[in-house]
């Protein structure tokens, strides 16, 4: 249905912005069950809290228009499957934008409930699923926004429509060209990033390469010489998207990020994973040398990390439930598939790697969950992000004192991400807690990862080795993964009917949307949102980043047992 743009005019710091149209806003919403300390309150905290990410000026992206002539934010992102937020400040933002205003210039963010609410469809009704993977195309989004600037900058007329749109009617000749010049220095980052970080591939709905993105910023756009602090060389295509995780419970596993490497479990190291991610959704970390500083460099200069804002966000996570099925159960069938899942793996249980079992004390949470992590032949191609290089810049020989080593002019791109992100903590919270900093100490990631690596290394130089490569990935509590569709850490299976076949017999293209199958528990097979098929590959090619390969777990259980098992399944 095609709706008739509604607009707005407002004053939200000098800019006008596009509200969301009324048929959207009308459509009635039932919120899952997500247990009584998850409420309207903490979700309105959750969809608004600012952390820092810093997309364009809002009087901007409120001016631009699409290829089809409509403003940029007609339909308020639902297009690019961003969902209404009806209470959102000012009207008309999606769920997961917000608005930071600083110097009085308001700008357009996206804070981590835009990747992390979920909604879905069954019967015409919509469900909505807060910290679930988003359905949202990030890709076309990134890149549409840098097509739609880049034409303003390109074609006279638009720029003087967008100039008129944002300065005003009684605009100066020297503020036009101020404006060009401000808008170029964005698009000078913003095209930089597109061109040689966007993969030609589109990653598709429900896919991000976020740690390919967060190197590509943080190496390739914040530690060159400024003033652009571009340095091409550091960025390499975002090839290996993955599904956005869901974050009930994620606070208190013990390693988190999709390979397992990342010590997790209490605030400090909360703080560094999401300060990563901030970086990765337009944040924006300017270090330079200073030696009035502890460390000889001033990491916090031109940050936008808000750290009190990841506090709350990280807070308000841990009130977050996993979602309750919210249709019908059949409690008889559901007991016989507990006793499935509680069988050996070998057996086709699935408690041995998805159970809770404690894990490793983390100093304010001595009760974390294990997280396992191992191989179980799924797609490999995230590992080529983690041996990526990276020149150093105004960063090299910089180091954390007993955390890190000094970067070489030439180092790993994650190393580099680690003492942006260790460095920005250290200089924002002395004194802090020691032995949660300690804990960032990145030997136990170099210990996970090594054999991976190296393993890696050698299959890219194509030389003989004794064992084949292993490509390592964690193994989460399974609480709420019914709302998580699709399976595996890359999208690449629409359902756990499915998971549960032999990857040969999986189904190898599927289209993605919201619509959901409550009876394979996944994503249904008709879809209308998209329009998009994601199209997977086998075995022989698990390094494609589409590979439905892999976790051949549960692939022998009869028919009546894999029924019993999937019901067991809606209920945790």
């Amino acid at each position: 249905m095609n709706f008739r743009h509604v607009l707005c005019v407002m004053s939200v710091a000098g800019a006008t912005l596009a509200a969301m149209p009324a048929a959207l806003l009308a459509q009635p919403v039932t919120f899952v069950d997500q247990g009584g300390d998850w409420n309207a309150f903490t979700r309105k905290e959750f969809y608004a809290r600012d952390q820092g990410s810093r997309l364009i000026a809002l009087k901007w992206i409120a001016a631009l228009k699409q290829e089809n002539g409509l403003p940029f934010l007609d339909d308020s992102l639902s297009r690019y499957g961003y969902l209404p937020n009806p209470e959102s400040s000012p009207p008309g933002l999606a769920v997961g934008f917000v608005i930071a205003n600083e110097g009085g210039e308001a700008t357009l963010g996206l804070t981590c409930s835009a990747c992390h609410t979920r909604q879905i469809d069954v019967d015409g009704k919509e469900y909505r699923i807060d910290g679930g993977p988003a359905m949202a195309d990030l890709w076309s989004l990134w890149s549409e926004l840098d097509t739609a600037v880049g034409k303003v900058l390109s074609d006279p007329i638009a720029f003087a429509d967008f100039s008129k749109s944002v300065i005003g009617l009684n605009q100066t000749p020297a503020q036009e060209a101020a404006l060009r010049q401000e808008v170029q220095a964005w698009y000078a980052r913003s095209h930089a990033i597109t061109e040689l970080g966007l993969p030609a591939k589109r990653w598709g709905p429900g896919r991000i390469d976020a740690v390919g993105m967060i190197l590509n910023r943080v190496t390739g756009l914040d530690i060159g010489k400024p003033p652009s602090y571009i340095n091409e060389k550091n960025i390499a295509p975002a090839d290996a998207p993955v599904r956005p995780p869901f974050v009930w419970n994620a606070w208190r596993q013990d390693q988190t990020q999709w390979p397992g490497f990342a010590e997790n479990g209490d605030d400090i190291l909360a703080l560094a994973r999401n300060s990563g991610e901030v970086y990765g959704v337009f944040g924006v970390a300017h270090p330079k040398r200073d030696q009035t500083h502890l460390l000889d460099i001033d990491y916090l200069h031109d940050n936008t990390v808000n750290f009190a804002g990841l506090e709350a966000l990280e807070d308000l996570m841990r009130h977050i439930g996993p979602p309750r099925w919210p249709w019908s159960i059949d409690a008889n069938l559901a007991a016989k598939g507990k006793q499935i899942f509680d069988w050996p793996t070998d057996r086709g249980g699935c408690v041995e790697c998805h159970g809770i079992k404690p894990g490793q004390p983390r100093l304010l949470t001595p009760d974390t969950w294990a997280t396992t992590i191992q191989d179980v032949g799924t797609d490999s191609r995230e590992y080529h992000g983690l041996i990526r290089t990276a020149e150093t810049g105004v960063l090299e020989g910089a180091y954390i004192p007993i955390i890190t080593d000094p970067l070489k002019a030439q180092d790993s791109s994650v190393a580099v991400l680690g003492v942006v992100v260790e460095g920005a903590i250290l200089q924002r919270f002395i004194p802090v807690s020691l032995n949660s900093l300690l804990r960032l100490d990145r030997d136990a990631a170099e210990n996970l990862l090594e054999p991976q690596i190296l393993a890696l290394k050698n299959a890219f130089k194509k030389q003989d080795t004794k064992a084949p490569p292993v490509f390592k990935y964690e193994s989460r509590v399974l609480q709420g993964i019914w709302a998580a569709a699709p399976y595996l850490h890359n999208a690449s299976v629409p359902s756990l009917a499915e998971l549960l076949k032999p990857a040969a017999e999986r189904v190898g293209d599927f289209k993605v949307g919201p619509a959901y199958d409550t009876v394979n528990v996944g994503l249904a097979a008709n879809q209308t949102k998209f329009n998009y098929t994601m199209k997977t590959t086998d075995c022989g090619s698990r390094d494609s980043g589409d590979s439905r390969c892999g976790h051949e777990f549960g692939i022998k259980l009869s028919p009546e047992e894999k029924k019993a098992l999937l019901e067991y399944l809606k209920t945790l």
